[in-house]
């Protein structure tokens, strides 16, 4: 018998297929620190560390956002950060990468960003200090993606260099 040639044998290359696929587009706790512990890297900057409590955080937050999308910064507990959304499946490896393109418009030496850009998410990304990762993604009624990521302790205090 060839592969996948009766119904039920279909059926079920189909649903491993299916499962293959979801299992490639999950955003996990390493997706999200292999992406930032990278730029951290280019930078000589120590390794982060997911912990559980940063990420319930982040989840409780992100779960808040499931109507409507909105980025707006929880402005909550003692920890940094980050917020991405998108109008489709944003996953966790591209709202990092997003954070970290910022890095174009960072001036290390003057502790600047470029003129009319944004740099602020990337300094998060790179803060020496910060330690402990938690992040959490949901699909908000809409369609659309929110991501949010927390850094404990958190970053970007202003006339310190994030490295």
């Amino acid at each position: 018998m060839g592969l996948c040639k009766t119904p039920l044998a279909l059926l079920i290359c189909l649903f491993g297929l299916t499962l293959l696929q979801f299992s490639l587009a999950q955003d996990t706790q390493q997706d999200y620190l292999s992406a930032h512990n990278a730029a951290r890297a280019a930078v000589g900057v120590p390794a982060l560390i997911w912990d559980d409590q940063v990420a319930a955080y982040a989840q409780n937050y992100a779960n808040t956002h499931i109507g409507d999308c909105n980025l707006v910064h929880s402005q909550g507990e003692s920890y940094g950060e980050n917020l991405a959304w998108s109008s489709g499946d944003l996953s966790a490896t591209a709202a990092v990468n997003m954070w970290v393109d910022e890095k174009a418009s960072y001036d290390y030496n003057s502790n600047t960003c470029t003129a009319g850009k944004v740099c602020g998410h990337y300094t998060q990304v790179v803060w020496r200090n910060s330690v402990r990762l938690g992040c959490a993604k949901v699909r908000c009624n809409n369609g659309g993606t929110f991501i949010g990521c927390n850094y404990d302790p958190p970053g970007n205090y202003i006339g310190q260099k994030p490295y």
